[in-house]
Formats: C-alpha cells, structure tokens, sequence
C-alpha cells in the first residue's frame, strides 16, 4: 500500500526528510527510527476504500442508518432509509440483516442513543473542553521530492514562544507536486481564515512554511474547528447487545493535533480481530472486545487529554493536585529532553505514534536520562 501511494505521488521521509521541533529547536538527532507517509487525506482514503472494496465479500449499500433491530438480546440487523437520485423524498425504512454490526459512524454516532431508546445501556460521556482550531491549504510544489532537504516538517510551540496565534504548524510535500501546509490555534485564536492572513502567518514562522506558501494555491484555506474531546464508556456498561461494537470516533474521538485519530482506528481495528479469532461468545455482549479497546482508549486520551487538560487548567489558573504536578514535571522534563537527547526523543516519539504505551515513559531510567540531559533538572 505505500508503494501504491508513492506510484501516486505521496512521499516517504526517512529520518532524513523529517524535522519535528518544539518552539523552534528541532528534535535531537537519532530519535527518529521510522519513516512517515506524506500524503493527502482524499488520497489515502481512496486506497483503502478501492482495496476494501475489492475483497470479493465487500459490498457497499449507500443510505443512511436509523436504528437497530434484535433478537433474543443480539443484533441482527440495521435499519435503513435511501433515496433514488434525484429524489428529495426518503424511501421507506428497510432493514439489512446482519450477524455482527460494527459502529464506525464518527463523533456523531446515533448509536449510544438508539441503545437507550432500545432499553439498553447507554454509554457513559466523557467530555473534556479542547478547543482546538486547524486552518489547512494546499500550493504547488516546483521542487521535486528529491531535490528537497526537509519534507514533513512539525513545529509546536508553547508560550512565551508562540509566534502570534500559532500553537502548532506543519508542511508535507504530498501528492501531485503539493504542498500541505496547516496551522493550529486554540481557544479564541484562528491563525490564517484567509489565504493573505495565512501566508502572513506562515511568514513569521521558520523558512519552510514561507518556501511551502509562495507557490501558486491549489486549494484554498479550509478551516476546521472542534470544540471537546469525547469517549464513550462502553467497557463500563453492564447491559448492552450481542454482536455489536463501536470503533474509532464513534468510540473516542481526541485533539487531533496530537495525530493519533488514525492510529487509534488502526489499532482498534486490531483488537476487534483479536477478539474475532479468540472464538467469542456471538450470544454474550462483546466485552470482552470492549476491555481491550479501552487499553488502546486509556492510552490516547491519557497522552492528548492530558495535555489539553495541563493547558486548561493553567488558563484558568486552577489549582492541581501534587500527583498530577508530579506527572506534569515528569513530562516537561522528558519533553525538554527530546531537545538534547535521542534516547529519550525515540521513547517520546514511540509514544507519540502509538507505537508504545505511554507507561514506557514512566520507566525510571527514562525519566533519570531525561532529568540528566536537562542538566539535573528541579524537583517536584
């Protein structure tokens, strides 16, 4: 698949084509040890689609889901509503049978409302305010992908560094001889609405984002803004049907300038498969399926919710109890450390992509290495 995706203009960076920097010091060397897929999102999700679709069992039945129909305690189909083309009226409700349904509807998924109306548990709602605003563009890229020194580039910033309403910015040299660039702001900021304040922005930013902006647009400036971060509970319901699950956003959905939507769904995906192959109980609610998914939940939210909670609460000037202060030096100082040492920016960075769990950072070694390299650091 990422062959099919260079064969399409995406671009793989290796160490060499990658620079990921923190109020404008880049990463120390040596803590890259994976390549990343520099491509755009219509693209890799049209791969996936055409693979998917191509399985001899797949077949895809456009219409728009309403509820759930049961037997004896499991789900064995989905009701449905479709109109021809052309059509302003909906059909009537039909029902596709099923023997296994699986919820991946996104953040706006109906299903925790429809298990409730059913007579069902409906999941607990964990919500945490993440204000989060993103501003992307594409431009012509003359440079071929040889030819460039960096091509997948990620700076973050923090206060007193922040240039402007900047918290965040990254350039990828995608398909189609492109430039992705996009920005990041939170709570009231909005960096780059139009493509003359987004070139402004870029500007003050480090040399790649100017270079990235100066060519002709081929899209213009898309903003995006989301409000919360959410999970849905499912592990804690006690009463819930057989032969269903929830993946993805429809189960927790984070601040996706963490970059760890995608690799949340992935790995979800690897335990709904895991789950399949243990031979489960079909006539049982899948729980276990549900306290294996969480592992991976925990995981996320506690790296991205985390981090927006640390910020929130220093907004607003709220007091934090010690054993999160604890937790939040440890952190500073191991983010501090990928700065100077490659050791700890490998195990950060592992973390980051979700190749790890966060719990490595908690090894003692890690954080000793980190406070060292920091130059001894303060203590909490």
């Amino acid at each position: 698949m990422t062959q099919e995706a260079q064969d399409h203009g995406a671009s793989l960076c290796g160490p060499d084509k990658s620079l990921t920097a923190f109020n404008g010091i880049p990463q120390a060397p040596g803590g890259v040890d994976h390549q990343l897929l520099a491509i755009g999102r219509p693209l890799l999700e049209a791969i996936i689609r055409a693979r998917v679709t191509a399985l001899p069992n797949v077949s895809v039945l456009r219409a728009r889901a309403t509820g759930l129909r049961y037997t004896d305690g499991a789900v064995d189909g989905v009701h449905f509503v479709k109109s021809a083309p052309g059509e302003q009226a909906e059909s009537p409700t039909s029902v596709l049978a099923a023997d296994f349904v699986v919820d991946a509807m996104g953040r706006s998924s109906r299903l925790p409302n429809w298990l409730k109306q059913d007579g069902y548990d409906q999941p607990r709602l964990e919500r945490l305010e993440a204000p989060i605003n993103y501003a992307t563009a594409l431009f012509e890229r003359p440079e071929k992908f040889a030819d460039l020194e960096t091509a997948a580039v990620l700076q973050l910033f923090t206060p007193p560094h922040t240039p402007g309403e900047v918290a965040g910015a990254a350039a990828n040299a995608i398909e189609g001889q492109q430039w992705l660039v996009m920005l990041v702001g939170y709570g009231d900021a909005r960096p780059g609405r139009t493509m003359d304040e987004f070139r402004e922005v870029c500007a003050k930013l480090p040399s790649v984002f100017p270079e990235a902006t100066s060519g002709a647009v081929t899209r213009q400036v898309v903003t995006y803004r989301q409000a919360e971060s959410r999970r849905r509970h499912f592990a804690e319901a006690t009463r819930l049907p057989a032969r269903l699950v929830g993946v993805g956003d429809a189960v927790a959905s984070f601040n996706p300038s963490y970059g760890q939507g995608m690799s949340s769904a992935a790995l979800h995906a690897s335990c709904l498969s895991s789950y399949l192959d243990d031979d489960p109980d079909f006539e049982a609610a899948a729980t276990d399926f549900f306290r294996l998914q969480q592992v991976v939940v925990d995981a996320a939210w506690g790296v991205s919710a985390g981090g927006d909670a640390a910020r929130l609460d220093e907004a607003k000037g709220a007091d934090v109890p010690e054993d999160i202060a604890r937790q939040r030096w440890a952190m500073e100082q191991i983010t501090r450390a990928t700065l100077v040492d490659g050791d700890v920016t490998r195990a950060f960075n592992n973390v980051s992509y979700m190749l790890r769990h966060p719990a490595t950072l908690a090894d003692p070694a890690v954080l000793a290495k980190a406070v060292a390299a920091n130059g001894g650091g303060s203590t909490a």
